[in-house]
């Protein structure tokens, strides 16, 4: 049924109140913070201090602005001032034990997880690293003897890998551990044969005269969910045994991945570090 002429006018009528009700909100909207017509400040010089002693002013005009760093084009990818470990194409940034050749293989873009543990030829102290990993669902073993790798900052602190997907261990050498300390927030790992994602930062411990003045601390993102929230690690990290920090620390070292020595060899790829 047509709908009556008198009903279409009242209804044409709101509709140009409406708009015209939008378009002065947004008039006020725009010029909210310029009324005067002068751009919006970029800083301020008559704000107070921060805090009592600091060097800079609230907003302070005068601090200087970070630099910009272009991100990856897709979610995982490297930013532009990452130092890239392994892109898919060779384990040249890498080195066996004592400096002997890398023993891992590279097979369809993949990192293969065989041959003893690696070290990277850069040492690192504090920084945020991106890994990416995947263990066999066809892997003998349990516990601890089922997909185990791990990711050890500064050649003594390790972050464990391990197929968590039902498969029980103890709660402190889960994926996403600092191994035999302190277990995840959550079990966040995907099922065997599916990519996982390691994102990390790492806060190297404070050395002075090579004696730890302040501990390491690490915050871990597994899979897109926390599982360490600036966690204190209490010292290198052991099977079996307690840590501390008693004797000699650098202040940098090499990365070190496990292996673990798998049935099925685990695999890594599109590893990535930013010194902080």
């Amino acid at each position: 049924m047509a709908m009556p002429r008198a009903l279409i006018a009242a209804h044409m009528k709101t509709f140009r109140l409406s708009a015209l009700t939008l378009l002065a909100l947004s008039a006020s909207f725009a010029t909210a913070d310029d009324k005067d017509g002068k751009p919006y400040p970029i800083g301020y010089s008559d704000t107070p201090l921060i805090f009592p002693g600091s060097k800079w002013k609230v907003h302070d005009i005068d601090r200087p602005r970070p630099e910009a760093v272009k991100p990856g084009e897709k979610p995982g990818d490297a930013p532009a001032d990452a130092i890239i470990i392994f892109d898919g194409k060779d384990v040249s940034k890498f080195a066996g034990k004592d400096g002997a050749e890398c023993p891992w293989k590279v097979e369809n873009g993949e990192l293969v997880v065989n041959g003893g543990d690696i070290w990277t030829k850069d040492s690192f102290g504090t920084c945020q690293l991106h890994l990416e990993w995947k263990t066999d669902p066809n892997t003998a073993g349990n516990s601890q003897k089922k997909g185990n790798s791990g990711i050890f900052f500064m050649d003594r602190y390790e972050t464990q890998i391990l197929d968590c997907d039902n498969n029980p261990t103890y709660a402190d050498g889960m994926a996403g551990g600092v191994y035999g300390q302190t277990p995840p927030l959550v079990n966040a790992v995907r099922p065997a044969g599916q990519w996982q994602t390691y994102d990390i930062v790492f806060t190297a411990a404070k050395v002075e005269g090579g004696k730890v003045t302040e501990p390491a601390y690490i915050t871990t993102i597994l899979n897109g969910i926390v599982v360490q929230s600036h966690t204190k690690i209490l010292g290198p990290t052991h099977h079996k045994k307690d840590t501390n920090y008693d004797g000699e620390f650098p202040e940098k070292a090499p990365l070190r991945l496990q292996d673990h020595k798998n049935s099925i060899p685990d695999r890594m790829r599109n590893i990535w570090v930013r010194p902080l």
